[in-house]
């Protein structure tokens, strides 16, 4: 493979984001609108008041709306892979699209099955297997969330393969490992439980509106006591993952950590940076230059949390790239990693290896594919360095992974105290204008935390399109820029209408209201 020039791979890189970015306005709120009407459906089937039935029936219209504009943005986004990452695609495809395969024949099967049956079936079927089509509508959009963040999870942790050098591609080996990979089961729990607060800000903020407007006061005060109530579960599930998705990061990913943190010189006993300003001075990763401005840490947090142990060495962006420190393994071992030169090095004897095997086979020579075999099974885990030019290029964007981390942590810090406080206050917001309105601010506000979460997750593991296999530099097509730059303008228009026509369709339905629900 060779690289192309940088507008190609920045266009295409900017094209995915895009395509992403808009696909997960949509998800969250099916992952977690899904469950809060579920759970109103339930009290209406056991206690059969029609309020719960009404209540049921305003939601699932916004998330219907929500859930149908959804789906175009997702195909749009799994395309890409073919036009824009034919690179990726051909060397993993045979494993990246295996979860993605099942997630459309299995888990959107499901979801949209009974989605139909949901929506339209209110009249049609029996209150018990109504209220199952509802429970497994929400379970097939939580299923297919799982399968497309197992992928995702491979692309930050590829285990369960191996690299095939007679197809030279990868391919999978151990299914199980890709599915229960420690990184996957990280990802998914964090990515669903993170998104009920998305849902349930969202729930709280339209029945503020009502409050504000006094209308529908006790539809609202229902309301915003299951929200609150699912949204208090959401934060505290999310910090307990996100934990565990941290330590998962310091372990298979210890560049994005450094990047999170801010860490360009490690020690052991490091301190989580709870605020920080970056001097935006540090040009250099090796250079004397202070890397804060400012800054106020917890001591010895970073090494807990990353290692379990309060004295544990952290690397930092200097570390990792030049060596010469003692990396600390999960059993407790100690041992000294290679630097980023000697990686590079063998990567670049990986892919010579590689392709003397395949002259070698196309000489029908034996001996030679033999041993350009073994070099490459002994340099392999390294492939994807011998496409690295200059190790710079291995640092992520340290400001935009540092301040995108503290924004996440901030505001989830908000919506813990904001969720609890409503459960206590109960029914006094309604003479609480200022809280009404903090309540509708909320709404962007949660969907910003949710994508700052993203933001960490995919800038902070560049340049690597799948970790220490593929850079990203290396993964794209061969296509003309001009075209990427066509399409690219032609999304933006499709997704701005697409969004103004969800905000038009789901504000005409909340000014309605609940009362126009037969």
């Amino acid at each position: 493979m060779e690289t192309l020039d940088l507008s190609v791979i920045d266009w295409s890189r900017a094209q995915f984001a895009l395509t992403a970015m808009d696909h997960w306005i949509f998800v969250p709120l099916t992952l977690s609108l899904g469950f809060i009407m579920a759970i109103m459906e339930t009290i209406y089937y056991r206690t059969g008041k029609a309020e719960w039935k009404t209540m049921t029936k305003f939601w699932m219209r916004l998330f219907a709306t929500n859930f149908a504009l959804g789906v175009a943005g997702g195909l749009i986004l799994e395309f890409q892979f073919g036009t824009n990452w034919s690179n990726y695609s051909w060397l993993v495809g045979d494993i990246f699209g295996a979860p993605l395969a099942i997630e459309g024949i299995m888990a959107f099967f499901l979801e949209s099955t009974f989605f139909v049956v949901m929506f339209f079936g209110w009249n049609k079927v029996g209150k018990r297997f109504h209220l199952a089509a509802t429970w497994l509508t929400w379970f097939g959009a939580t299923l297919s969330a799982l399968w497309i963040l197992v992928a995702n999870a491979w692309m930050q942790y590829p285990t369960g393969t191996a690299f095939n050098v007679d197809t030279v591609r990868s391919e999978m080996t151990d299914f199980w490992a890709v599915l229960f990979s420690p990184m996957a089961m990280s990802k998914f729990f964090h990515t669903v439980t993170s998104s009920w607060i998305v849902g349930s800000a969202f729930v709280i903020g339209v029945c503020a509106w009502y409050l504000l407007k006094k209308r529908n006061i006790e539809f609202a005060h229902k309301s915003i006591k299951i929200a609150a109530v699912f949204g208090l579960a959401g934060i505290l599930l999310a910090m307990f993952t996100g934990d565990s998705s941290a330590y998962q990061v310091a372990q298979k990913q210890p560049m994005k950590l450094a990047a999170m943190e801010g860490l360009y010189n490690g020690h052991n006993g490091e301190g989580l940076v709870a605020v920080g300003i970056l001097n935006p001075s540090k040009k250099v990763y090796n250079d004397s230059t202070d890397a804060f401005l400012f800054k106020i840490t917890i001591p010895k947090t970073l090494s807990y949390l990353s290692y379990r142990d309060f004295n544990a060495f952290v690397p930092g962006v200097k570390d990792i790239l030049d060596g010469g420190y003692l990396e600390t393994k999960a059993d407790g071992q100690a041992v000294k990693p290679i630097t980023t030169d000697e990686k590079i090095v063998f990567g670049q004897m990986a892919q010579s290896a590689l392709q003397n095997f395949k002259k070698a086979q196309r000489d029908k020579n034996d001996s030679l594919m033999t041993v350009n075999k073994a070099v490459f099974a002994a340099t392999s885990p390294y492939y994807g360095y011998g496409f690295v030019k200059d190790k710079k290029q291995l640092i992520p964007n340290v400001a935009l992974t540092f301040y995108s981390f503290r924004f996440m942590i901030i505001f989830g810090g908000f919506f813990l105290l904001y969720f609890i406080f409503l459960l206590i206050i109960r029914r006094k917001i309604e003479n609480m204008k200022w809280l009404q309105y903090i309540a509708m601010w909320s709404i962007p506000l949660a969907y910003l935390t949710s994508f700052s979460g993203w933001i960490v997750a995919e800038v902070g593991r560049q340049p690597w399109a799948i970790q220490d296999l593929l850079p990203t530099f290396a993964a794209v097509s061969k296509v003309p820029v001009g075209s990427i730059q066509t399409t690219f303008a032609i999304f933006v228009v499709i997704f701005i209408i697409l969004f103004i026509a969800m905000v038009g369709v789901m504000t005409n339905e909340i000014r309605k209201g609940p009362e126009h629900i037969k």
